[in-house]
């Protein structure tokens, strides 16, 4: 991309890489978003150091957002619309511990060791779709789009049965091609179900995300907070897994020699899984943060009520983070990368997130050895306008 992309900066990528011009900038420099009278001004951080102080000091930076004209910054009252109603994001400490704690139940590692063989299981079906396509088919289309929402499905306690209808209205309410009335009008089917799904767990609580949070809290989680951070957990994990998966079959293509690190032991693969994670970070940024006081960081001074935007490619992109940064290297010792956050607000299924990358790249490699992009000159199709990067398409060959 170039400067004059009109693309927010900290939204920019070439390739599998951050925009130049975005890696270019200053450990905190002023940004501007929109034009005219949408014109907003932010602090936009790049330096790994500065990304970690500022994701790290909840009590200097707030994720709140402030929607009430009376609402102070630091201020005790809260005014928060319904669709951020349980968007851990949108919690400051103490109130996010509160309902972050009430979660926990559905991201012990137990639930991570009985997610295993269904995840297994979900990917060998699309391989086996993938297969029985035939050479060449869509890896995206028919593996990267389709696993996460199947394994999501599966976290929270939807019904196999209704597991399509369910994807559909989601797919529906997030898709930011559709007018803001039919995302609005999709929003409304989508609640709607979880609701019902809700009251159903309630009386028979299943072994999902909701069934562990009611069966272990009863009431004192409500309805309107499961079904906001349902929502929150396909908007965030969706999106971002699919992207993952596409964009790191395509790097490991693009580095064929690096692909034996998913042909040996859980520890090597495990630690390919991080650095793809680190060096292609799919989710441009998090939720800004609100200084909630006068601060100086990075020589720079930040006013109250001022907002910073962490980018998060750029910080795993830092050569304080990693020697060569900008280079694949699977066989890396795992980085304190920013990939998932950092602080309080540091993503709640990142266990999840790893368990699905290395399951789903173990079995590619181990069902198609010798799998390759099905025309290397191909211009590969990169999503520009979703809430995190990918492919809205990668054919391979075997």
């Amino acid at each position: 991309m170039s400067e004059d992309d009109p693309r927010p900066l900290h939204i920019r990528r070439q390739g599998l890489d951050p925009a130049p011009e975005l890696l270019a900038a200053g450990p905190l420099t002023r940004v501007t978003i929109g034009s005219g009278a949408d014109a907003e001004t932010h602090w936009m951080a790049t330096a790994h150091a500065v990304v970690r102080q500022v994701m790290g000091d909840h009590k200097s930076f707030s994720t709140r957002r402030r929607w009430d004209p009376r609402d102070e910054i630091g201020g005790k009252g809260i005014f928060r619309p319904r669709e951020l109603v349980g968007n851990l994001m949108d919690y400051d400490p103490p109130e996010h511990a509160r309902l972050r704690q009430k979660l926990n139940p559905g991201f012990t590692l137990r639930k991570m060791q009985r997610m295993g063989p269904y995840i297994e299981q979900i990917v060998t079906e699309r391989l086996d779709e993938l297969e029985q396509a035939g050479s060449p088919a869509d890896l995206v289309g028919i593996v990267a789009d389709k696993v996460p929402g199947a394994v999501l499905c599966e976290l929270i306690g939807v019904p196999r049965d209704d597991r399509a209808t369910f994807l559909q209205l989601c797919h529906a309410h997030l898709d930011a091609s559709r007018s803001q009335k039919r995302r609005a009008v999709a929003g409304e089917a989508f609640s709607r179900y979880l609701l019902a799904m809700i009251a159903r767990e309630r009386k028979e609580p299943g072994e999902g995300l909701i069934g562990a949070v009611v069966a272990e809290y009863g009431d004192e989680a409500t309805d309107e907070e499961l079904r906001g951070f349902c929502v929150q957990v396909m908007l965030a994990g969706d999106d971002n897994i699919s992207g993952m998966i596409g964009l790191g079959a395509l790097a490991l293509l693009r580095n064929p020699g690096q692909i034996a690190a998913f042909q040996g032991d859980e520890q090597q693969a495990q630690r390919a899984v991080d650095e793809l994670i680190r060096y292609l970070t799919v989710p441009y940024s998090p939720t800004p943060r609100i200084a909630m006081r006068d601060i100086t960081i990075a020589g720079q001074a930040i006013k109250k009520g001022e907002s910073v935007i962490c980018s998060l490619p750029a910080a795993n992109r830092d050569p304080a983070l990693v020697p060569d940064p900008g280079r694949l290297d699977v066989t890396r010792e795992s980085a304190p990368h920013v990939a998932f956050g950092h602080g309080v607000h540091h993503c709640l299924g990142a266990a999840l997130t790893r368990l699905q990358l290395r399951t789903v790249f173990t079995l590619l490699w181990r069902r198609f050895p010798e799998l390759r992009l099905a025309d290397p000159a191909q211009e590969t199709k990169f999503r520009l306008t979703t809430p995190a990067y990918g492919l809205t398409e990668l054919m391979v060959a075997w």
